[in-house]
């Protein structure tokens, strides 16, 4: 124990910068933990689809989402995402929805527009598209 307080006090600038990290990821799990969008594995988005009729909205390119894109996924052109028209989803606004983007940076942002235009069962593909490939799940190419 002394040891560790007197490294504390000759690094008081490391030992701060490893506090903040560590409070850090406290805050964000709690955030995630917390969080009315829940982040979803390939498998968990496979059960929402095919037993509570889960839609997948994939908001990625036009190109990326005509090369490969999940099965029955539909598609939110970015330009709808920046205008707020949901009017295409509609039809799902209790059911269950997944947002899809790449790597599941850009959908947190859409997921929580979704939560705001009154969706109420909005969740994330964890790692996005790429999770999904990785976990040899199947894609429709167009």
């Amino acid at each position: 124990m002394e040891q560790f307080i007197l490294f504390v006090n000759n690094n008081a600038v490391l030992a701060s910068a490893w506090a903040a990290i560590v409070v850090m990821i406290i805050f964000t799990t709690v955030k995630i933990k917390m969080s009315p969008i829940k982040q979803l594995s390939a498998q968990e988005l496979t059960f929402l689809v095919n037993r509570k009729e889960g839609l997948v909205v994939d908001v990625r390119g036009e190109k990326e989402f005509k090369a490969s894109h999940i099965l029955d996924a539909k598609h939110l052109p970015s330009e709808k995402v920046t205008n707020n028209d949901f009017a295409s989803l509609e039809n799902h606004k209790d059911k269950p929805i997944i947002v899809v983007c790449t790597a599941g940076i850009t959908a947190s942002k859409v997921a929580n527009q979704l939560l705001k235009a009154g969706f109420s069962q909005v969740n994330l593909l964890k790692g996005g598209m790429n999770a999904w490939v990785n976990a040899s799940m199947p894609v429709a190419k167009k």
